[in-house]
């Protein structure tokens, strides 16, 4: 993988003129904007995207998909995403709340505040490769969010900042602001707005990507895939043959580059006798690191099926089992940082995420977002070697950064249609 270094200082812009040059994420909202002509401070860092942050990133993901696996059916996450939105929310955290966040993500906040800045001004935004990374605060009229707190991810995550009664035309707002800045894949990421919420922070991803060598017609042919369970769907398979060729000792792959190869889809295939959720249990994000890294040049005959997953959780319990108890403890979470409302304690009562991902002959579509909730309490050359490969039964996929070599999207197809 090639390597990246960034060191990126950001000039006197507006964070609304930024969203649209670097992003072009221009949502249609009503609520009040309150970084409409507001400059965003300077910033410097000079951070290695091939460094240890990404080590930890990395390791931050693996961890996050194993907790997130439920047996049997389609898992789906963007670790990015979930990084950003919780990202944003330790710059509120004090104390031991925010040492639990930091333990978890591998990472000081203010490492991490500097990694997602670097990340988010290098990101490949080509003609036919494209990620977008938007972020957003939102609080309610009646609470006095900390400056700092607000000038922190201004900085850092180039955050929009809207005021707003938290009412039917919030709730609207909100979705909208998801919607667009998800190229319409999620349309929305909250139900309802509870009545004790103060704040919501989130984050909204578009990923958008031609395979560098497209399918014909002739190259799509009927297949069957295959359960676990032993249950058989008839799918469409995709024929091609890639060369770059993943292996370790349960399981095998391949990588296939979008037009650009920036991005690239990478898939692990479980040997058989080996289920998903066995193969998921022994990652690391070292051995997933090493796997990528170590791609042989070898000719693969690949098949993947057609396909589009969607998939919604709550990631509160799958946070806990990380070890991110505190921030969700009503009575003892260190929010402070966040500001103040006639609420004498805050706590985060919703970690919603949204995923949606369409793999054919085209390419790749695939949008995230990822909404935490504040509430208040009340108080060398050789032989021709070939390698067949065919997903036609369950397996991991990865959309990867090659760049920086870290996971934007992280799933398993279980099935396949019905």
């Amino acid at each position: 993988m090639k390597k990246r270094n960034s060191a990126i200082a950001l000039c006197l812009v507006t964070l609304m003129a930024a969203s649209v040059s670097l992003f072009g994420c221009n949502p249609r909202v009503q609520a009040e904007n309150l970084m409409a002509g507001v400059r965003a401070n300077p910033v410097h860092v000079s951070v290695d995207l091939n460094g240890e942050e990404t080590a930890a990133v990395t390791d931050f993901a693996v961890r996050l998909f194993q907790q997130s696996l439920e047996k049997e059916k389609n898992t789906l996450i963007s670790p990015l995403s979930i990084l950003y939105a919780l990202g944003m929310t330790a710059n509120g955290a004090k104390g031991e709340t925010l040492s639990q966040m930091e333990e978890v993500f591998g990472l000081p906040v203010t490492e991490l505040n500097q990694y997602l800045y670097a990340y988010r001004n290098a990101v490949p935004t080509g003609k036919d490769e494209k990620l977008c990374l938007a972020n957003s605060i939102w609080f309610r009229e009646d609470f006095q969010a900390v400056d700092a707190f607000l000038q922190t991810n201004a900085d850092w995550y180039g955050a929009e900042l809207y005021r707003t009664p938290f009412d039917t035309a919030a709730l609207n707002d909100i979705n909208a602001w998801v919607k667009d800045n998800t190229d319409g894949l999620i349309e929305n990421i909250l139900d309802q707005i509870p009545s004790d919420s103060v704040m919501y922070l989130i984050n909204a991803l578009a990923f958008d990507a031609k395979w560098m060598e497209k399918y014909e017609e002739e190259q799509v042919r009927e297949g069957v895939f295959t359960k676990e369970d032993g249950t058989k769907r008839d799918v469409e398979l995709m024929y091609s043959t890639e060369s770059k060729y993943l292996a370790d000792e349960n399981a095998v792959g391949f990588i296939k580059y979008y037009e650009e190869k920036k991005f690239a889809l990478a898939a692990l295939l479980p040997d058989e006798g080996v289920s998903v959720a066995d193969y998921a249990a022994a990652l690391t994000g070292e051995k997933l690191q090493q796997v990528l890294e170590k791609a042989r040049d070898v000719q693969v005959d690949a098949a993947i099926p057609k396909f589009e997953s969607e998939y919604s959780a709550g990631m509160m319990q799958v946070l806990k089992a990380m070890g991110i108890t505190l921030l969700f403890d009503e009575i003892n979470a260190d929010l402070s940082g966040l500001g103040t409302s006639t609420a004498a304690r805050f706590s985060a009562g919703q970690v919603l995420h949204k995923t949606f991902i369409t793999v054919d002959e085209r390419g790749t579509k695939a949008g995230a977002s990822t909404a935490v909730g504040i509430t208040a309490a009340s108080a060398s050359v050789g032989p021709v070697e070939i390698k067949t490969v065919h997903l036609d039964r369950p397996f991991v996929y990865l959309v990867i950064d090659c760049e920086a070599n870290v996971p934007v999207f992280f799933g398993t197809a279980m099935d396949i249609g019905s």
